[in-house]
């Protein structure tokens, strides 16, 4: 048996490799913190969960889904979006629904790739960026991000040959994994960049919902021609397993997208659309989430610096990106990290990142958390770090 090209040059997924980790250090009578993957521990919320048990039913017999989703939950997530971004979105031709966020990132390249062509990539970042884009057929150009530009992507230092082959730019702010948010500055000269080089200016706006100090902005608030925005319950509602989110924007884009997905997948099962609606019904849970990720972040934050780390800065999202000591790789601070006595899972930033053109690696001298343990978790964590690490 051989396999394809793409499949046979293909690196492990990071965070399967941490997974593999994890389960090393249970074999050896270790039980391990896990801030690896970011897949929280708590529950979903108990009324999303008597929704869905109540849509199992009520859809008994409806058959396959809409591809693009329901006029219900269409209609739910342009009434959320004019509420949450003071945005109206015409539910017919502006949005339509996804198999979670991951599904349609890694697919969305499909309608616009073909051979030779780019798409911009920040860097570190979600690895479907771009896994599907190779799938695809395109090239990967990857922008650093880097903490003496605040970690935004430097757009001037694109080589000209490289914007006018690129037909992509994602950005993810909130971002993952440095908990950065962006200035409304920045996305008015994506945008302006975008327009300038025929680009289409691709959002990923996953942690949108969570964030400790401003209020996330959508991409759509600075331009709606050649723009498309990616949202997931996700990380939202702790969703993760239900696979349920949205594509929003430029209705020719979405329009693409639809057909992309109509060839791929069946829909969202009607049930997870109905336990959507119901979690944009709430916004209490999403709230006190966001104060339990902030009592997370402040309680680790506090340890690593009591330890003699520099303070991370945290602003949005579940991740905290923490800057390792001076004259140690990534890989290493984690593997210290791993020590039994103190025994907790950080994701080495070198991981999660890719290089450069020029060879750099930009999440090299990082660790990522993701605070997904309980407060309890996080708070013997932080006993173990403050009493057992060196640096």
């Amino acid at each position: 048996m051989k396999l394809s090209q793409r499949i046979a040059n293909l690196s492990p997924y990071p965070f399967a490799e941490l997974e593999g980790i994890v389960e090393s250090l249970r074999e050896k009578g270790v039980e391990p913190i896990d801030f690896g993957v970011g897949d929280p521990v708590d529950p979903t919320p108990k009324f999303i969960r008597e929704a869905t048990k109540k849509a199992i039913d009520d859809f008994a017999a409806a058959g396959y889904p809409s591809y693009i989703g329901s006029e219900d939950f269409r209609e739910t997530i342009a009434a959320w979006f004019e509420k949450r971004f003071e945005i109206r979105l015409n539910p017919a031709t502006e949005v339509t629904s996804s198999i979670g966020g991951k599904e349609a990132v890694f697919n969305f390249p499909l309608a616009f790739i073909d051979a030779g062509d780019v798409v911009l990539i920040p860097t570190p970042g979600y690895p479907p960026y771009a896994r599907g884009t190779e799938f695809a057929g395109g090239e990967p150009y990857f922008l650093p991000l880097l903490p003496e530009n605040n970690f935004l992507p430097d757009l001037e230092k694109i080589p000209a040959e490289i914007a006018k082959r690129a037909k992509i730019l994602w950005l993810n702010y909130p971002n993952s994994p440095t908990g950065r948010n962006a200035p409304d500055e920045f996305f008015e000269k994506a945008v302006k960049f975008c327009e300038t080089n025929e680009i289409i200016l691709a959002s990923d706006l996953a942690y949108s919902e969570i964030y400790f100090d401003a209020k996330p902005k959508s991409i759509l608030q600075f331009a709606r021609k050649n723009v498309v925005e990616f949202h997931s319950l996700s990380k939202r509602s702790r969703m993760t397993g239900y696979r349920v989110g949205f594509v929003v924007g430029d209705s020719e884009i979405v329009d693409a997208f639809k057909k992309v997905k109509t060839n791929i997948d069946s829909g969202t099962p009607n049930f997870l659309q109905a336990a959507a609606i119901a979690a944009f019904a709430d916004e209490k849970h999403v709230t006190d989430s966001i104060e339990e990720y902030r009592e997370k972040r402040d309680i680790l934050i506090s340890a690593l610096e009591a330890v003699g780390l520099e303070k991370a800065q945290s602003e949005a999202t579940f991740y905290v990106w923490q800057k390792v000591p001076d004259g140690m790789s990534s890989e290493d601070f984690a593997k210290k990290l791993l020590a039994p006595e103190i025994a907790v899972v950080a994701t080495p930033g070198s991981w999660i990142s890719d290089e450069t053109a020029e060879g750099l690696n930009p999440g090299e001298g990082f660790v990522r958390f993701a605070l997904v343990p309980t407060v309890e978790q996080v708070r013997e964590a932080a006993d173990r770090i403050r009493n057992n690490l060196k640096i």
